[in-house]
């Protein structure tokens, strides 16, 4: 079914292609795309499209990369190029997803309907880039997405509607961003006809109580710190998968634990308690971490079984202490 509403588009990782694809899916007209540049990533730190470039290039969308859209910024020819672009694209409202460029008040101004940006927390809790991460890091005992009119500020606009997701015991930033993004994608379809329809969308001022910022992840972040709660270890080991992996450091190496339980234990923080087919008990500020799948440098995600294959490892052994306590 084809809509008249169009479109413009803004947004980078998967998490934005998802609710990319169901707009077109739903027929409405997306004149414009705007993504980051290209990123060197991977071993061969070759440039990359992002994922939603990839499925605008995939879908003769026309898209545009700017480095920033402000005029004052480090860019601003480039800036000035790209708002010239969509002030020129007739369009009737824009939608951000993680899109990871300020809009400044000049661009937010130009959609005649605004712009929706789709937020993976339940605001005003996590503003800011790392919602999903700081989520199940924190223990927060549910998530979700808040469709809000964005204004100036960081993640400071008004709630459009909002929905709920219990954050599950095995939960970790890969599964739980796959079912916000598939929600998130669901209702700003819901949202963009109900805008066609009505022509506006009723919308509710952020309360300010409960305002929390989800910093952005910084590697440094991964390394466990052995002295804190086994149960705030594993939270961070599932916040952190799959980016950056949380690690820890033995015999100099560091190596990435992916899967871990708290368990009870008692004994020097660091020290490895047991070591057995059913995972490497390590002890902890309060009782011990169970780590049940581990990567050594170089080498892939592995369940402790075979792990110890090319590794030996033996009670006693003690993993190194962060010099400074992490967050």
């Amino acid at each position: 079914m084809t809509q008249s509403l169009r479109v413009v588009f803004a947004g980078t990782p998967e998490f934005a292609a998802a609710a990319l694809a169901a707009i077109h899916a739903a027929g409405f007209p997306v004149p414009l795309v705007l993504t980051q540049p290209d990123r060197p990533a991977g071993r061969g730190m070759k440039l990359t499209a992002s994922s939603i470039k990839r499925f605008a290039v995939d879908h003769g969308l026309t898209v545009a990369q700017p480095p920033s859209l402000r005029r004052a910024g480090k860019y601003p020819a480039e800036a000035a190029e790209a708002i010239d672009l969509l002030r020129a694209t007739p369009h009737d409202v824009m939608v951000v997803a993680a899109y990871g460029l300020i809009l400044p008040r000049e661009v937010l101004d130009i959609p005649p309907r605004g712009a929706i940006n789709i937020h993976a927390s339940l605001l005003p809790r996590w503003r800011g880039a790392a919602p999903i991460h700081r989520a199940i890091e924190a223990g927060d005992a549910e998530s979700g997405i808040t469709l809000m009119q964005m204004d100036a500020g960081l993640d400071t606009g008004a709630m459009i509607r909002e929905d709920r997701t219990p954050i599950r015991p095995d939960d970790t930033t890969a599964t739980l961003h796959d079912r916000l993004a598939a929600m998130g994608a669901d209702m700003i379809v819901a949202a963009l006809r109900d805008l066609e329809h009505d022509g506006a969308l009723p919308s509710t001022p952020q309360p300010d109580d409960g305002t929390t910022y989800a910093e952005k992840i910084a590697k440094h972040e991964a390394a466990l710190d052995w002295r804190r709660p086994a149960q705030e270890l594993a939270r961070q080991v599932r916040a952190f998968d799959s980016f950056p992996g949380a690690f820890g450091t033995l015999d100099g190496t560091a190596i990435k634990i992916w899967s871990a339980q708290p368990v009870s234990g008692t004994g020097e923080p660091g020290a490895i308690a047991d070591v057995s087919a059913d995972g490497i008990v390590v002890n902890c500020g309060s009782g011990a971490l169970r780590l049940t799948q581990l990567q050594k440098p170089g080498g892939k995600r592995l369940p402790v079984r075979e792990f110890f294959t090319g590794a030996t490892l033996a009670a006693g052994q003690r993993f190194s202490l962060p010099e400074t306590t992490q967050r």
